[in-house]
């Protein structure tokens, strides 16, 4: 019987942290291991642990989760392998991509990598559905891309969480980022393989966690003029055997999507809708911001890099 892997969640106490621990209570074959609430912050404290597992998960800002990588550095031949869940690392050289189903190889590279970058939950959505068409030559790479997207506010931290849930100061919907400057765009052109900057418009509803990730399309500006069934046919062709990702076969019966469908579980829904007629589409991914957009993803990544998957 192989030995019980170990884990340390650097920042268990937050959003993430806890939805990892929870999910790591149903796998069998790691154990988690937790620091002393009051040595949280010691980094004496927290190497000494980061010593003793095998693999640790940071759920920390970006300056604090470059700080405990360097606090696992320090520790050589001893460090453990990482599972950053910032965006400290996603386009970082030397740390591999933690979107599994990325292509064809992603999931071996993750398995062989001491150091992974957990996608952010948008890019998770709009990769899904971008990074299959250019790799089958249906959109290039300069393509001019916009991509729309409403998550629950749980995607948005402490802050965010008691402006909805405490002080209900919160709007029931909102635009943000209208300077066309969010983070996550560095990641989205680096996995999709575009080359011109995509237009990327997040925004927040008032409930607590889903996510729904939209790409319109004109089909006579790309390649070949595809059809909708086209497309829907490379999504699936992309992903077919993945226990996670389904590329849903009948959305022509759908006039509606809600994206609350998935919470609490580590799926993704892809979606073609259109009209041939009128040579319009909407590609649209549908999954939990704390599921398969953060922790369900770590907890693969767990599994894949401590040779449980």
């Amino acid at each position: 019987m192989a030995a019980t892997k170990s884990v340390f969640i650097d920042g268990e106490a937050g959003t993430t942290g806890l939805q990892i621990a929870d999910r790591l209570a149903g796998v069998s074959g790691i154990s988690v291991k937790s620091i002393d609430p009051k040595l949280r912050k010691d980094a004496k404290a927290r190497a000494a642990l980061m010593r003793d597992v095998d693999a640790v998960v940071l759920c920390l800002p970006d300056d604090a989760a470059k700080e405990a990588v360097s606090l696992a550095d320090a520790l050589g031949k001893d460090a453990p392998k990482i599972v950053d869940a910032s965006t400290a690392h996603r386009v970082a050289k030397d740390w591999v991509y933690g979107f599994a189903e990325l292509d064809g190889k992603q999931a071996d590279a993750i398995r062989h990598a001491s150091r992974v970058a957990n996608p952010g939950c948008y890019p998770t959505g709009a990769i899904a559905l971008i990074r299959p068409l250019i790799d089958a030559g249906i959109m290039p790479k300069d393509y001019p891309v916009t991509v729309n997207a409403v998550s629950g506010y749980s995607g948005g931290g402490n802050s965010m969480i008691e402006s909805y849930e405490v002080s209900k100061t919160a709007p029931v919907f909102e635009l943000y980022a209208l300077g066309l400057e969010h983070k996550h765009v560095p990641e989205l052109m680096a996995y999709t393989g575009l080359t011109r900057r995509p237009i990327f418009v997040p925004s927040v509803g008032n409930f607590k966690q889903g996510m729904l990730v939209s790409v319109p399309l004109h089909l006579d500006t790309l390649p070949g003029k595809p059809s909708i069934e086209d497309i829907e046919n490379t999504l699936a062709k992309h992903f077919s055997g993945s226990d996670r990702v389904t590329v849903i076969d009948d959305a022509a019966k759908i006039s509606r999507l809600e994206p609350e469908a998935l919470n609490d579980s580590d799926k993704l829904e892809l979606y073609v809708f259109g009209n041939d007629a009128k040579r319009q589409a909407l590609l649209v991914a549908r999954l939990d911001n704390l599921g398969k957009g953060a922790a369900g993803a770590a907890v693969q990544n767990l599994q894949l890099m401590l040779g449980l998957a």
